[in-house]
């Protein structure tokens, strides 16, 4: 509440002399009481760390027992299979989580290094590290404000508070102002500076009341500290999955046990088929397969400039309903340009690129004055100074009227500063033979100091009716949310102190501009409220500014539709969340504030994301569910708490990103549905087999090589299937859906009794052939082993088959081209011939326990592996007829 206190008090409660300022013993003490002016971030886990927690997951356990147990009977490939598994899925999180916390660390490297002081009575210049609170500290142009001050004096003060507030135009200093309102949001304190804000403008003394975590840019960084991430909904998917085929796999080695003992079977050939049933029931690929996949979806998406950090965001973007834009260099161009003038009776607007533009006389005085009158500069693309300022003088160059030329034949030989009481700037140019006063600022300051008026190149009286069309246009143009400066002259024949250059004066006209929307934007939020998706603005600017722009971008259609920080202050939590579905535009306010809109969003049920470019999105784009920040505008401490980074800061690279999350999230679904599909059709194998009394018809060293090799190529290549061009016509897709919904529990069902069935078919078939009937008597090893390769070839290349089918749950893959994914093509042939290797080398033969077949079985066999893609491909006939009726 410094804001509210006079600086007399301020420096009371402080112990300070502001002409003097702190002695270096006093300074010194309160360095040891206060500690260093820098932030704190939290404790860095270790690589260590960081690969233990990678483990903390139900799957891996399994895993992790199933690796054990393949130990102890001495299966050592298998083994070493699994654990590569699990390493490679712990070192790609790990990577990525290394990558991701950077956030703190950003935010202590914006600190600036040297600060100006008054100490002992002198001025000097020291590390920001060491200023204390009570400090006199002293700025001017150009200058970072190392802590948070209580201004005392100030003389054209303007300072760039974007980053902190989301304000496109420097705020300006008023050191006099007492401010009483509790509420007052950080962009209306005008008598206050803050830690990390940039000096633009004229100078400044202020007495340093919050340094280090207790500054505004502090209790963002504390904010970011504090904060758990939460898991993305596929973590929480594959988390459940991974519980429940764990409780499966244990639940399947305890049934097998008491059938075991029912049948009076030898226990340790239970023991070895109990190790197969659970193998089988575990997709021991999953978790890396997931992984791949989503790494591959990082690259794709690198390659539409959207850099992801962390490997679930990629999923996450599929199912967001809800985009949290900041406005300030995200919806807009971060940048004011001058789009209408006008003189008497003859508004212009001004065209955005356009250069070589005809003025009219009038014009060509007006556009003259505003360059003349003004400080910044502008060359080859960058500005310097006042963006209003350099607006004007970009104004100037559309019009052939640059900054160079006009003052290099109208020397400026005297002024009158902008001052935020009068809001109004002169300067005294030479002018033929004599001088010329130029002003600009706000027009009603502007027309009580002028008499006359400039219309058709005739200096006229300025009339009531003359005022009164210059009001009306400038009310036009603010409720157009354009910020209106006037214009105005007057010649004199000797040089003017400045309290005589303000009367008396001449108005031309008048500029509206504003921070233009980005071109690209609009279709990009049409696209998105076209896939349910819906766009918001959050925004430190102006309710009136932000809504303009809400409506021109189609975000917001009325005002009704907006709040500000003050009245979401006034609401309480529940009543908040309550009504936040009736609001598309948040202006005015503060880092809190975004942190309770998200919040609130995502207690009714939304997946968020929030997108921006600020020190004061960094606590937002932390606690939505995905953050994005801009790769090229935004600051290191948004990069660092963001999910992902737009390198191009295109606001339609968010909308295509989402649709390539939504298109990974699918594939993703394919890989886990073919897996579990493949998975139940060993299970149904091998618990079949025992309930039948029959010999196990897999070894568990051929389930793993079919687990872990061969259908892992297909899942692979299914993860990175060219997915539905419809994606973005559907609705997002519900955080609590599960991998099993829209009938893909019954599809993963229906494949896994197809597989099982055949391949136990197989397995009977290459008995009955050598002459065994079941159940009638000992069977040689011989013909068990042929058996046995019969089925282990069904299973396989059923599954390599079935995958075919996965690529759609409703189009048939002759709508989808059977080779539009020639990764899976390749991925089948390569898995038949990896069988064919395994069944023909003797070596791998043996330990596999397997035979070489005759043709006549292989040409069986492949007829068995062709069935269930068959029947899948009917079902999808018959149920998309079903729906057309």
């Amino acid at each position: 509440m410094w804001f509210s206190k006079s600086p007399e008090d301020v420096f009371k409660e402080f112990g300070v002399n502001p002409a003097v300022g702190l002695t270096e013993a006093e300074a010194k003490q309160r360095l040891e009481k206060y500690g260093l002016n820098k932030l704190k971030g939290k404790p860095k886990k270790s690589i260590i760390a960081l690969f233990l927690s990678q483990l903390k997951d139900m799957l891996i356990y399994v895993l992790l027992a199933a690796t054990v147990i393949t130990f102890v009977i001495k299966e050592y490939a298998d083994a070493i299979i699994i654990l590569l598994v699990i390493i490679l899925n712990a070192v790609i999180g790990v990577v990525q989580e290394y990558k991701a916390e950077k956030a703190v660390e950003a935010l202590q490297k914006m600190t600036t290094p040297k600060s100006v002081v008054r100490r002992n009575g002198e001025t000097k210049e020291i590390n920001s590290e060491e200023i204390v609170p009570g400090d006199i500290v002293i700025l001017d142009a150009g200058r970072y404000v190392p802590a948070d001050l209580r201004l005392f004096d100030s003389a054209n003060l303007q300072i760039e508070e974007s980053a902190l507030t989301g304000e496109s135009v420097p705020s300006s200093k008023d050191a006099g102002k007492l401010l009483t309102d509790p509420k007052t949001s950080i962009g209306d304190k005008t008598n206050m500076a803050f830690q990390s804000t940039l000096t633009t403008y004229g100078r400044g003394e202020g007495v340093v009341v919050a340094t280090a975590m207790e500054t505004e840019i502090g209790k963002i960084a504390k904010i970011l500290d504090s904060d758990d991430n939460e898991m993305t909904p596929l973590q929480k998917r594959l988390e459940e999955l991974g519980k429940t085929l764990g409780f499966l796999a244990i639940g399947i080695c305890v049934l097998i046990f008491v059938i075991a003992l029912i049948q009076k079977r030898d226990l340790f050939e239970m023991f070895l088929t109990a190790i197969s049933l659970a193998v089988a029931a575990i997709p021991e690929g999953l978790a890396a397969i997931v992984a791949i996949v989503l790494a591959l979806g990082v690259t794709r998406m690198s390659k539409i400039n959207a850099i992801v950090k962390k490997l679930p965001a990629v999923e996450t973007l599929g199912s967001v309903n809800i985009i949290c834009s900041d406005k300030t260099g995200t919806l807009t161009q971060n940048k004011m340009t001058v789009v209408k003038q006008y003189t008497h009776n003859h508004l212009t607007d001004v065209p955005g690129t356009e250069e070589d533009l005809v003025a009219t006389p009038d014009e060509v005085e007006l556009i003259k004055s505003l360059v003349l009158c003004s400080d910044a500069t502008y060359e080859n693309g960058q500005g310097t100074g006042d963006p209003t300022e350099i607006a004007l003088i970009i104004l100037g160059d559309k019009y052939n009227l640059t900054r160079a030329a006009l003052n290099a034949e109208h020397k400026r030989v005297g002024e009158n500063p902008f001052d935020s009481d009068r809001k109004l700037m002169s300067t005294l140019n030479v002018e033929d033979e004599g001088y010329r006063v130029h002003t600009k600022g706000a027009i009603d300051n502007i027309l009580k100091i002028s008499t006359t008026a400039l219309v058709n190149g005739q200096i006229v009286p300025l009339t009531d009716e003359l005022k009164n069309d210059y009001l009306r246009i400038t009310e036009e143009m603010s409720d157009s949310a354009l910020r209106v400066l006037g214009v105005a002259f007057k010649d004199t024949d000797k040089i003017l102190p400045p309290q005589e250059m303000e009367k008396d004066l001449t108005i031309i006209g008048l500029v509206g501009m504003i921070d233009p929307p980005r071109l690209e934007v609009k279709a990009s939020i049409h696209e998105a409220k076209m896939a349910g998706i819906r766009p918001i603005m959050i925004t430190g600017d102006h309710k009136n500014t932000a809504v303009a722009i809400a409506k021109e971008l189609g975000i917001a259609e009325s005002i009704e539709q907006s709040i500000t920080g003050a009245e979401i202050d006034e609401l309480s939590d529940e009543a908040f969340a309550a009504n936040i579905n009736n609001y598309r535009v948040f202006a005015r306010v503060s880092p809190e504030h975004k942190v309770k809109i998200v919040r609130a969003f995502k207690a009714q049920g939304n997946i968020v994301s929030m997108t921006g470019d600020g020190v004061n999105d960094a606590p937002s784009l932390k606690f939505a569910d995905i953050g994005v920040a801009m790769g090229i505008t935004g600051t290191d401490v948004a990069k660092g708490a963001s999910d992902m980074i737009l390198t191009d800061d295109n606001f339609t690279t968010i909308v295509h990103a989402i649709e390539e999350g939504r298109n990974i999230y699918n594939n993703i679904k394919k890989s886990v549905i073919f897996l579990l599909s493949c998975n139940l059709g060993e299970v149904i194998t091998i618990f079949l087999s025992i309930l039948l009394n029959w010999p196990v018809p897999l070894l568990a060293t051929q389930i793993l090589w079919i687990n872990l090799i061969t259908d892992s190529l297909p899942a692979i290549a299914l993860g990175v299937d060219p997915g539905d061009h419809d994606v973005m016509k559907q609705k997002p897709r519900n955080p609590k859906q599960s991998f099993f919904a829209h009938g893909a529990g019954v599809r993963a069902v229906i494949g896994g009794i197809l597989i099982g069935i055949f391949t136990l078919v197989a397995f009977y078939y290459g008995l009955w052939e050598h002459g065994y009937q079941l159940g009638s008597g000992e069977i040689s090893e011989a013909a068990l082993a042929y058996a046995r390769t019969m089925s282990f070839v069904v299973l396989a290349a059923s599954q390599l088959f079935y995958s075919l089918s996965m690529r759609s749950s409703t189009k048939s893959i002759i709508k989808i081209g059977v080779f539009s994914n020639k990764f899976l093509i390749g991925a089948i042939i390569v898995g038949i011939l990896l069988q064919l290797v395994v069944i023909s080398i003797p070596p791998l033969a043996i330990a596999f326990g397997v035979h070489f077949l005759s043709l006549q079985d292989w040409l069986l066999v492949l007829g068995f592996a062709l069935i269930p893609l068959i029947v899948n491909e009917i079902i999808k006939l018959f149920t998309k007829r079903l729906e057309v009726q």
